[in-house]
């Protein structure tokens, strides 16, 4: 990293120093695990006549066996860019009001379980709703960017729909209605030599962002639309100042998610499947979210479930994560 042509090349320069930082970030974890292993060792000796102290080593030893339990996880993250960042976009499926209220409800369920982690959260894009509900306003989709070491690993296999079975909170008659939104997950950068992008294939349209509701917040078209024809896929950027800049955070998206489709046509052909444009409705779900009659969130995949949906939408995703990981 020290030679004067080290950043002359963005890909490799990006690619060193995700590598440093990620080495640096295991080698003080484990130091600092030693460390609490070596104090609770010395600790054990006195908890026989201190119950105080017992108590305390009981709670302190929990939180070392959850890092330990983390650290071991990541293990299973092989993938070529499962160090690196993630790029992750909801989308609100059929139902108006209810689907992009619980859009924003996944949106922030996934900010909540960021945050426990100190990961980085950045907003890329925000295609808002029309209604203000229980979330906030909902959103018809959003894309951010989650920065740190492994978040892609952790988060790759979130891809997929998830449903909300619910009260509406928009029914008059407090009627029952289930909900559907699509997770993409992403890696943040995929070199350019993976994906061939020819740019006769591309529409590119430039457009204001936008506020809650639909409220005009900018009088400039700097956000910009990248239309993959031959795929239909669709990525937008709005985050940045200029055109240019949102252009090319556009262009990096489309890369990840062709690269992504391209992994996953290939793990279609070969296990003899076809590849089918995912829809966001019933039989398609990998995890169920329920409130009413009972509360359950369940993963369709790994069998995990669990009772509490209000602690799983404040972020708790770590169970479901470790079985995904284990499992794929």
């Amino acid at each position: 990293m020290e030679r004067p042509d080290f950043w002359a090349e963005k890909g490799h320069a990006a690619k060193v120093s995700q590598e440093l930082a990620v080495l640096k970030r295991e080698v003080t974890r484990w130091g600092d695990l030693t460390s609490e292993i070596k104090t609770l060792e010395e600790m054990v000796q006195f908890t026989e006549s201190d119950a105080t102290l017992t108590r305390e080593l009981t709670s302190r030893l929990a939180v070392v066996e959850k890092k330990v339990r983390e650290q071991e996880n990541e293990l299973f993250f092989g993938g070529k860019y499962d160090k690196g960042n993630a790029v992750l976009s909801v989308y609100a499926g059929a139902g108006g009001k209810d689907a992009e209220d619980w859009a924003a409800l996944l949106l922030r369920m996934y900010n909540r379980f960021a945050e426990k982690k100190d990961w980085k959260i950045k907003t890329i894009h925000e295609h808002w709703g029309e209604y203000n509900g229980p979330a906030g306003w909902g959103i018809k989709n959003a894309t951010v960017l989650l920065s740190a070491p492994f978040a892609y690993g952790y988060l790759k296999n979130e891809s997929g729909v998830h449903r909300l079975v619910r009260i509406s909170p928009f029914s008059a008659q407090s009627l029952r209605h289930t909900s559907f939104a699509l997770v993409d997950v992403m890696p943040e950068f995929v070199t350019p030599d993976e994906v061939a992008i020819n740019p006769e294939d591309l529409k590119i349209d430039f457009f204001r962002s936008s506020g809650p509701g639909g409220q005009n917040v900018n009088k400039r078209e700097t956000a910009v639309r990248i239309t993959h024809l031959p795929t239909g896929i669709q990525v937008s950027s709005q985050v940045e100042r200029t055109q240019e800049r949102n252009r090319e955070l556009a262009m990096e998206l489309l890369r990840s998610r062709l690269y992504r489709f391209e992994v996953e046509r290939q793990e279609k052909e070969r296990h003899g499947l076809r590849q089918e444009k995912i829809a966001i409705e019933w039989g398609s779900q990998i995890r169920s979210y329920v409130m009413h009659p009972y509360q359950m969130v369940k993963d369709h995949r790994t069998e995990v479930e669990t009772g509490n949906i209000d602690k799983v939408l404040e972020g708790d995703l770590d169970e479901f994560i470790q079985a995904e990981s284990q499992l794929i």
